[in-house]
């Protein structure tokens, strides 16, 4: 059975406080900062019920989300792969060399685009499987289709980029031994 989850990171609470203690977490490089907690807490419901295949997890963040995803992933090893859109790179930067397989899209004129540097190049030197692409006349929140921002090649390119990857390390992948 395929299963999705979404979590409301924000539920019942005011989301620019939230919001800070996000930034704030990331930027002190603190790998469980808020809303790392509630991800594995929600992966592990998703997880424990009886039709999914907890060895075939994958996740997908944009913006901040794709931040968190791959601050998610230095620490949590359920996932098999990520999708991060627009993401900053986790801190602390030995870290990146734990993340399970990270497929990655940028906008070429944005303040994370550094990022895909940085994880290109912690990723390749720890042999982590990576497809990094930055699509260069592309802003942020290119692949939301109701932004002023939407870049409808880059945002299918990066999407089929996506369903490939994770069709390979996600979907195909064997069963963990242990």
């Amino acid at each position: 059975m395929r299963a999705a989850l979404g979590v409301d990171l924000f539920a019942g609470r005011n989301r620019a406080v939230c919001m800070a203690r996000m930034f704030a977490g990331a930027m002190a490089g603190n790998l469980d900062h808020y809303g790392v907690p509630a991800l594995k807490a929600a992966l592990g419901r998703l997880s424990d019920h009886s039709r999914v295949d907890a060895v075939q997890i994958g996740a997908i963040g944009f913006c901040m989300g794709g931040s968190i995803v791959l601050t998610w992933a230095c620490t949590d090893g359920r996932l098999t792969a990520i999708a991060p859109f627009y993401g900053a790179a986790p801190k602390p930067r030995a870290a990146i060399r734990r993340l399970c397989p990270v497929v990655g899209s940028w906008p070429g004129k944005d303040f994370t685009t550094k990022a895909a540097a940085v994880l290109e190049t912690e990723l390749t030197a720890a042999g982590v499987p990576h497809d990094l692409k930055v699509y260069p006349g592309a802003k942020h929140s290119f692949f939301n289709d109701q932004w002023r921002n939407y870049e409808p090649g880059a945002a299918a390119d990066s999407w089929q980029r996506v369903l490939a990857f994770f069709a390979e390390h996600v979907r195909d992948r064997p069963p963990s031994s242990g």
